[in-house]
Order: C-alpha cells, then structure tokens, then sequence
C-alpha cells in the first residue's frame, strides 16, 4: 500500500542542531515505528490497551516486582502527579534550590498540587542527609507546612549524578524521619548510562518510593510515566492522574514509545551517546582558555562561565541558553541526534569567538 498523501509542509532544515536542549531533538527512528505500529484499528480508551498493559511488564524487569506505571503526557505533570500522591494538604517537599520542579514548572507542584517546596541550597544539585535536615524539622508545629517527601533529580540539573550509595542514605534518612523519596527521572537514562549500572540499582534497590520516568528527553515524541515502587507508599494514583489532566484518552501511543524505548536498549542506546557527545563538546572547550567548565560532566550536559558578549556572539549561529546570565553561566545540552561533527564545529565556533 502506498503511503497516504499528505499537505503537510517541512518548514524547517533537519541537518540543524544547537545545544539548548535534549528537547529540541525530534523523536527517534525506531519510537516512530513504534507508533505507527499501534496505529490502526480500535484500541480500549485511557489505559485499558494492550499496549499499556504490555508496558507494565516492562516496567517491572527494571523496577521490579511492585512497579506499577501510569503514562502521562509530560514531565511537569508526571512530578506533580507524583507529589500529589505522597503529600496531605498541609504536607511539604523538601527538594534542592536548583531543582526543576522548583526552577522550571512555572510553580505547577505548589499551585496545582498544592504542596509546599522546602528548597535547600546546594553546591552541586545534590542533596545529602544532612542539607536535607536544613529543612526536615517542625512535623508538629501547625504553623509550618509538614516535611512529608524528599524529592531528588538523578541526573541532577546541573549535570551531576547520584551513586546508589548516596540514594540509599537519603531514602534511608527520609524514611527514618517518616517521609518518602521521590526521584525525578527526565534524564535518567542519562545516570544509569553514565553509571553503568541498571536503572533499579538507584531506584527499588536502594528505598526510592516512587520516580518520574523521563522519555521525551531521550528519544520520546512525547510521554512521560509515574512509576510507583511502594504501592503502600501511593495513595489514589489512577484518581489524581484524571484529576490533574495527565490522563491520555489514547494512551497507547505514550505506552509504545516508552516501550520502543525501554523494551530493550534503546534508552540506552541513546543515553551512551548524548553523554559522549557532551564528555566530547567538555574535552573541547576545555582547552580554550578562558572557558571554565564548573560541575563535573557525568551526563548529557555541560555548564560553562565565558565572557557574556562571546555567548551572546555564538548564540547567533547555535541555540542554547544561558543558565545564570548575570554570571556568565551558559549551558550546553547534547541528546541522541548529536554528532560529533555538530561537537566539532561547535568547539572551532568557540575558539573562534574566544579569540576575537
């Protein structure tokens, strides 16, 4: 059969990749295959497919046996989704003060989930039991909002990585306290890749309740899913999903992508390589001087302080951001697509303009 005509239009240039975000990047091959796999025919509605069902075993071989997954459409509302489901009304976060659900989710977690973020400063992104007492106090003081979850990023959002080590003594502190963990996972092919460990060797095995599992940044059109571990831990998970408009009507077509990617090793497939490119685009600018690289690069990104009018000179041939502008701080993010012709010319780009 030939394939369907279309009017759609391309209206922009495939060969062009920047370095503001592992979101830029389109979707993998293989997650389009997928799709148009499930496409055709009648599916049951929100949830009840054989795609989602099928996916929650795939689940389980990486999270083990208690893992149960609810797909939704985004990161944003896989957190809130997830913090919603371990907090009270009265109840509160703890979470360090560069963390995305307190950065970037345009206050989503506090004001559609109505819970109340304790940040925590942090030399690296990191939390460890004893920041995590900087805020983990006053359970029966009616006038502060009740510590009930500690909440961790793994890759961190400056690019840094937890060992299972670490997690483990954050969840085993949290617990002793009586508050759960949750960990947010948008980039979390990008730890267990870089680690070279196994995705449950950070999660299940060390006491994390439940986490936000990221694939839109690593090769997803779009889908996210809350993957709850301790179903004692979750309360109403299938309520608070439909409640807070995470709820796909066909959802079969987030579930084949999360196992296009996850069914084999594809997610890690295409971690591996972003992380490469970024250790690639690291080792590069590192050698021209005045460019400082100022965290450790274990995943995907690279942050870097450079004269503001250089940034401002190159990010009028590539895109990506400043992270602290005032400061000077850029940062430069590499996803699956990236090749290291695209790190190459970059890495000539800055010399370049350093040397002007």
């Amino acid at each position: 059969m030939n394939p369907p005509k279309t009017d759609a239009r391309r209206h922009h240039d495939p060969e062009v990749r920047g370095f503001a975000s592992d979101n830029y990047a389109g979707a993998h091959p293989e997650v389009m295959a997928a799709l148009a796999l499930a496409n055709g025919g009648h599916q049951v509605a929100y949830g009840e497919d054989d795609y989602t069902e099928h996916f929650q075993g795939i689940i389980r071989s990486h999270f083990g046996p208690t893992a149960q997954a609810f797909p939704v459409f985004n990161g944003t509302g896989a957190n809130v989704v997830a913090l919603q489901a371990v907090t009270d009304r009265w109840g509160a976060v703890i979470c360090a003060e560069s963390a995305h659900i307190n950065v970037d989710e345009g206050g989503a977690p506090e004001r559609m989930g109505g819970l109340k973020l304790l940040t925590v400063p942090t030399p690296d992104g990191k939390l460890t039991p004893e920041l995590i007492d900087k805020q983990a106090w006053g359970w029966d003081d009616e006038h502060r909002a009740m510590p009930q979850v500690v909440s961790i990023t793994q890759s961190t959002e400056l690019g840094t990585l937890y060992t299972p080590d670490e997690i483990r003594a954050i969840c085993d502190h949290a617990h002793a306290h009586g508050m759960k963990v949750h960990l947010d996972g948008s980039r979390i092919a990008n730890a267990a890749a870089s680690l070279n460990v196994p995705m449950r060797t950070f999660t299940n095995a060390v006491g994390v309740d439940l986490l936000s599992l990221g694939g839109t940044k690593n090769g997803a059109l779009f889908g996210e899913a809350v993957v709850v571990i301790d179903q004692d831990a979750v309360r109403h998970m299938k309520h608070l999903r439909k409640l807070s408009m995470q709820l796909a009507s066909k959802m079969r077509f987030v579930s084949v992508q999360l196992e296009a990617l996850l069914a084999k090793d594809l997610w890690l497939r295409n971690a591996r390589h972003a992380n490469e490119m970024a250790q690639r685009l690291a080792e590069g600018v590192r050698a021209v001087h005045g460019v400082e690289i100022l965290y450790p690069v274990q995943a995907n990104g690279v942050f870097a302080r450079l004269p503001h009018e250089v940034s401002e000179r190159l990010q009028k041939k590539f895109r990506f951001y400043f992270w602290d502008e005032a400061a000077g701080v850029v940062r430069w993010m590499c996803a699956f697509d990236t090749t290291e012709e695209d790190v190459d010319t970059f890495v000539a780009a800055v010399k370049e303009e350093m040397a002007r």
